[in-house]
């Protein structure tokens, strides 16, 4: 399955009048990023960034004026999400703008089908919240720490590694590698795998002689019941 993983940054709150000035996406497929990524700025034209989006993203005027307009990028937008299912963390919010934009330049809007809202998904699991994208990654472990601006790659980033925490994507894994434990790396289609390697050792056992002797004195005690018996004799 093709999913991508993304976000907006705007000039304000208003999909019917404000723009999307920073798009940014992350390709995954069967719940493994493959590399792929979509990362644009975008020339809102005559809108101008509101003082409130300005202190959350940090994105200026001045810094877009060489940017350009979204019809111009409208199908590199297309192109990178085609046949993909669009995933973001309120995805209302952008979704909203994305078909506003569409709606412009007389392209058709983003089927609801193809939308899932994680936002979503994270108040069915955690019901009790917090369920912010920051509040996300504390509950699931995600260094989040270089993230003192929202940015439209950075939080898709984030978002794609909370998205497969989520959907358990390590549980593959079932938790038990270690950090230094060998990986095989391989290629398939042109999407990179990470696969977990054998020890080079097998873990040494858990159970003591006390344990072992306590065993057998239980076998012992149960007699022809014990089913322990028929696999020793075996």
């Amino acid at each position: 399955m093709r999913e991508i993983i993304f976000d907006t940054e705007t000039t304000g709150l208003e999909s019917k009048a404000d723009r999307i000035i920073e798009i940014g996406g992350i390709e995954l497929i069967n719940n493994f990023p493959t590399g792929r990524t979509l990362h644009l700025y975008i020339n809102p034209g005559d809108r101008k960034v509101h003082p409130d989006a300005l202190a959350v993203h940090g994105i200026t005027d001045e810094s877009l004026k060489d940017k350009p307009p979204f019809a111009q990028v409208a199908q590199q937008i297309i192109d990178f999400f085609d046949g993909a299912r669009w995933i973001a963390h309120n995805a209302n919010f952008d979704i909203g703008f994305i078909n506003a934009e569409f709606e412009r330049i007389g392209l058709p809007p983003v089927p609801p089908e193809n939308v899932v809202d994680t936002l979503s998904m994270a108040r069915r699991k955690h019901p009790m919240g917090p369920n912010s994208l920051d509040a996300l990654c504390r509950r699931y472990g995600i260094d989040n720490g270089h993230r003192t601006k929202h940015g439209a790659l950075l939080d898709s980033e984030l978002l794609a590694e909370v998205y497969i925490e989520m959907t358990g994507g390590r549980q593959a894994a079932l938790g038990l590698v270690g950090a230094d434990q060998p990986r095989n790396v391989i290629e398939i289609d042109d999407v990179v795998v990470t696969a977990i390697a054998a020890r080079p050792r097998p873990l040494p056992p858990r159970i003591s002689e006390d344990d072992i002797a306590a065993h057998a004195a239980m076998v012992i005690g149960l007699k022809d019941k014990a089913v322990w018996l028929k696999y020793a004799a075996d």
